[in-house]
């Protein structure tokens, strides 16, 4: 089978790659659509250490062809999820408390384990989510990462009915996150990107203030139009959206820090404690948030803009990521041949 392999010098081959025979508790999985995440742009990098040799891809939507003996959560022919969050240890603290993303033993797909950029993969059975009828292959790719990602950063941000968040980076989480928090928590979002297409983009999916931060002060104009966001959600990699991100909440607010950037923070700690400032770091959605995440895009209330590709464009679409050229989100469809 064809598979994504990173190379020593971060790049990403296409090779033949044959999977080993299944395990107890295991299911293999035809793959049909893999996403192109900008973790995967880390992996390929070494950013969170050397990867060479592993299997890319943690946005992957297939079709189970073989399950294990004693598997009991899936059969042959469901349709599931390969995701970031690809099996925890099912009895640590946090495993048993609802926040298993964070179990010490983790294994995310792409990283520590092979991922889903390839033509068959191998998945825990209990940790793969099926993805309900009605919902595209293709678009369910996008939200069993970026979009399960961002609707677990709106929840965290306890944003309620009417209130404003905001949104920093309106790229493929970015948009989403937009989605989620207007058709699903039926909030205002002000959408904050240095790039006006982005922008653009975001005022067609809904967003009721748009803010060029190159151009303009966000903090101040948020401040000013609507006394400071009640929560802001930061999807961007840079710093400078970070820091703003404190700025432009009001007393009380939440910021919810998504995105990976290399540095530090600056942050004001009198601001943090006179005006009661919550900043929070959420990683990814539990198995039980990627089953939400995928009823809402069922319904039609979240639909994710996607792009085919074929495998073997998987390093002109990370050079394309890093020049910022594309919106919405990349997806490998195993069926384009190149």
């Amino acid at each position: 089978m064809k598979a994504a392999i990173v190379t020593k010098d971060h790049r990403v081959e296409i090779k033949d790659k044959e999977l080993r025979p299944l395990r107890s508790g295991e299911a293999k999985v035809d793959v049909e659509f893999c996403g192109v995440c900008h973790t995967d742009l880390h992996v390929k990098n070494g950013d969170y250490g050397d990867k060479t040799g592993v299997t890319l891809g943690h946005e992957g939507i297939g079709i189970v062809s073989e399950v294990a003996d004693d598997v009991k959560s899936l059969k042959i022919g469901d349709r599931v999820s390969i995701a970031w969050f690809f099996e925890g240890c099912g009895r640590c603290e946090y495993c048993i408390n609802g926040k298993e993303t964070l179990c010490r033993e983790v294994k995310n797909a792409g990283y520590t384990v092979d991922g889903a950029m390839a033509e068959e993969c191998i998945v825990t059975a209990d940790y793969a989510v099926k993805v309900p009828e009605g919902l595209d292959s293709a678009a369910a790719s996008s939200v069993t990462c970026a979009g399960v990602t961002t609707y677990k950063a709106i929840k965290e941000s306890k944003i309620k009915p009417g209130q404003w968040i905001a949104i920093y980076g309106l790229g493929g989480l970015g948009n989403l996150a937009l989605q989620y928090a207007k058709n699903v928590f039926n909030a205002k979002v002000v959408a904050i990107d240095i790039n006006d297409k982005q922008l653009a983009f975001a005022e067609e999916s809904g967003a009721d203030l748009l803010i060029n931060p190159s151009k303009e002060n966000a903090e101040e104009i948020m401040q000013e139009k609507i006394g400071g966001a009640h929560a802001a959600v930061v999807t961007a990699v840079a710093k400078q959206a970070f820091n703003s991100a404190v700025d432009c909440v009001r007393a009380g607010g939440t910021v919810v820090a998504v995105g990976l950037p290399p540095e530090a923070m600056d942050l004001s700690i009198p601001r943090l404690v006179l005006d009661g400032i919550e900043i929070i770091g959420s990683l990814v959605g539990t198995r039980e948030d990627l089953r939400e995440a995928f009823a809402f895009a069922a319904e039609g209330l979240v639909v994710p803009k996607v792009q085919k590709r074929p495998i073997e464009d998987v390093n002109a679409i990370f050079d394309e990521m890093q020049a910022g050229k594309f919106e919405g989100r990349m997806v490998i469809d195993m069926d384009i041949n190149h």
